[in-house]
């Protein structure tokens, strides 16, 4: 086995840099995994444990991990089986993760020169354990599930500590079976048990229904008064600003699941291909497939016909994130725009992207368009509702709370903020999550609803319910882990600190407060015997409430893409789909996602693809 530890230079002999601990058994035992990735080379090829790495390249990732270790804390680099064995001394699990994943990503902004001049790549992964065991075979034994689980970590590519020896205790519980069970029990929750408080409290001798009745309606007319200050701000969307720098090398990463979009890719890559984008224009394909499919031989051919592609088969991900992170080392670009495979961004994009990031932009979120509309009735609600996330919402909220949203796809990164930011795979919406830390870190996302990129849009029920149940418990995994932090967060303006609140806290809480009115009058029937519509101030909270949304809708015809805009029946479809049944099966879906989230069910649900019906012509976008 070929070690490297910290030593000087000059010693003939290999030493620690720090002493070694005593007692072994003490402290906090980390393994950081570092295969190297020869530049040009595809996420797989680390350099064989029978072909020995250049000695000094090894040096140089000891050097980088340096800074972050303490007096009497030690480094060993195992160069054959490429990881590094850290002893960090005991502290709070929190410290210890934060500071594996700085070393994490030291190891992995920058490419390492070696001394023939050629260039590698570490694709860093970490894990740790407080655990000792006292034995000497339980103590390899345990080591070795550490290297395993450092490694495993290391082909996520999200640079997240994991830690060995722990059951999440949220996993150990056991989860709510079944989706009718889970809707009847967000509904006894949402209208039987406010009801049954009422009537409790009320034979008690205190009746609340006065408490709630003011406070449904303050909530009511603080919901709506957001929605429509966002829709006033979505009338004046910022503008790119020009830029007199000529445009810089540029990377698209199209992340894709070949046995759900193999239909779809072909024709996604030769739009991209057909970009004439002067600072040159790199696609990567990063892609997962349980089996080779037979699109591979065809992708294989084009690759060899256009360099400008990369292919790079992700194996053993199970996930857009893990696809993402995986094509780090490959970008080439000095920004990179990730879309999803079914995604068509419209002529000059990359051009308008760079006009922002040129400027001091960090990240631009484009408007996402569906291009397949006129497929379905539900197409075309979809495509409404895409209107009135992207033209309106998206554009209107930037502006009002000082920072913009990543929405997963159609979304333009410099390259250094996403290699240092990646995403998260443990989360069911990592581009949130990437999001909110980008924002929490300083930089600055920017909405552009004049950047289009045209997508299909889930034409059955069942695909938009998962789809939109995985967005739902992935807002909630990312408001449950930054909400407090955030708002307290010292880096954010309060503009920014305010909107972080009503998008983590109020959003989350809104599903909970908007069923209560249906309770509440039907305790004052209770009460009173007979139901009274005639209190003003509720009679005005409900109109000024109802009125928001058909104006909401307005906006989006108003402000949406001119294929879409000139289906004004569309609109008016949504409209009645939307008061009836949409948003209360939206706020449903959230409830359930939270109860979800509670009982510890994690699952990524993937999007079926449908291509039929396209709308590019309508944008002057000709079917490639």
């Amino acid at each position: 086995m070929a070690i490297s530890r910290w030593a000087p230079a000059s010693r003939p002999e290999p030493q620690h840099l720090h002493r070694e601990p005593d007692d072994e058994r003490s402290g906090v035992l980390a393994i950081l995994a570092v295969p190297h990735l020869r530049v040009g080379g595809t996420a797989d090829d680390a350099l064989p444990n029978d072909a020995l790495p250049d000695p000094g390249l090894s040096e140089a990732i000891l050097t980088r991990i340096r800074p972050f270790l303490r007096e009497g804390e030690t480094g060993v680099a195992d160069v054959d089986d490429h990881h590094v064995r850290v002893h960090l001394s005991r502290e709070p699990r929190r410290h210890v993760s934060a500071r594996l994943e700085a070393m994490c990503r030291a190891l992995s902004l920058e490419p390492f020169s070696s001394p023939d001049g050629s260039s590698h790549w570490v694709r860093a992964g970490t894990s740790w354990s407080h655990q000792r065991p006292r034995s000497q075979a339980a103590r390899a034994s345990h080591l070795l599930s550490v290297q395993e689980t450092a490694h495993a970590a290391s082909r996520l590519g999200d640079l997240v500590a994991r830690r060995v020896g722990t059951t999440s205790r949220r996993a150990r519980r056991s989860h709510v079976t079944g989706l009718l069970l889970q809707i009847l029990a967000a509904s006894l929750i949402s209208l039987v048990l406010p009801f049954l408080v009422l009537v409790t409290c009320y034979r008690a001798g205190l009746d609340l229904s006065s408490f709630l009745y003011w406070f449904v309606v303050a909530a009511l007319a603080f919901t709506a008064s957001l929605i429509w200050i966002e829709s006033l701000h979505a009338l004046t969307p910022e503008q790119p600003p020009p830029t007199t720098s000529p445009p810089p090398p540029a990377t698209a990463i199209v992340a894709a699941y070949l046995p759900n979009e193999a239909d779809t890719i072909l024709d996604t890559l030769h739009t991209f291909l057909a970009h004439a984008y002067g600072g040159g224009l790199q696609v990567i394909l990063a892609y997962n497939t349980p089996r080779t499919h037979p699109i591979e031989d065809e992708l294989s051919a084009l690759a060899r016909t256009d360099p400008r592609l990369v292919l790079l088969r992700v194996e053993g991900s199970t996930s857009k994130a893990q696809n993402v992170n995986a094509a780090m080392p490959l970008i080439t670009g000095e920004f990179v725009g990730i879309f999803d495979a079914d995604h068509h961004p419209m002529p000059g994009a990359f051009d308008r992207a760079w006009q922002w990031i040129g400027s001091g932009t960090d990240v631009v979120q484009g408007h996402c368009v569906v291009r397949n509309g006129a497929h379905s009735l539900l197409a075309r609600m979809v495509a409404v509702e895409f209107e009135q996330i992207y033209a309106v919402s998206h554009p209107g909220r930037a502006s009002m709370h000082g920072f913009g949203l990543f929405g997963g796809s159609n979304g333009f990164w410099r390259t250094s903020v996403i290699r240092a930011i990646r995403m998260r795979t443990d989360r069911l919406t990592e581009d949130i999550d990437c999001s909110i830390r980008a924002t929490r870190e300083g930089h600055r996302i920017v909405s552009d609803p004049g950047l289009v990129s045209l997508e299909l849009a889930p034409v059955s029920i069942p695909a938009l319910w998962r789809q939109r149940m995985r967005w739902a418990q992935g807002w909630v995994q990312v408001s449950a882990r930054y909400l407090l932090r955030t708002v307290t967060s010292p880096t954010l303006t309060l503009r920014q600190r305010w909107g972080v609140l009503v998008l983590l806290g109020w959003r989350e809480l809104y599903p909970w407060i908007s069923p209560l009115p249906i309770p509440l009058l039907a305790f004052l029937a209770w009460r009173d015997g007979v139901l009274h519509w005639s209190a003003p101030l509720f009679l005005m909270t409900t109109l000024f409430t109802l009125v928001a949304g058909p104006l909401q809708v307005m906006f989006a015809w108003r402000l949406a893409v001119p294929s879409i805009r000139q289906h004004p029946w569309w609109f008016v479809g949504y409209l009645v789909f939307a008061l009836l049944f949409y948003t209360e099966a939206k706020n449903m879906a959230m409830r359930v996602a939270q109860l979800k989230h509670l009982c510890g069910e994690r699952e990524w649900t993937v999007t079926p693809r449908d291509q039929r019906g396209d709308d590019r012509e309508a944008l002057g976008m000709a079917p490639a």
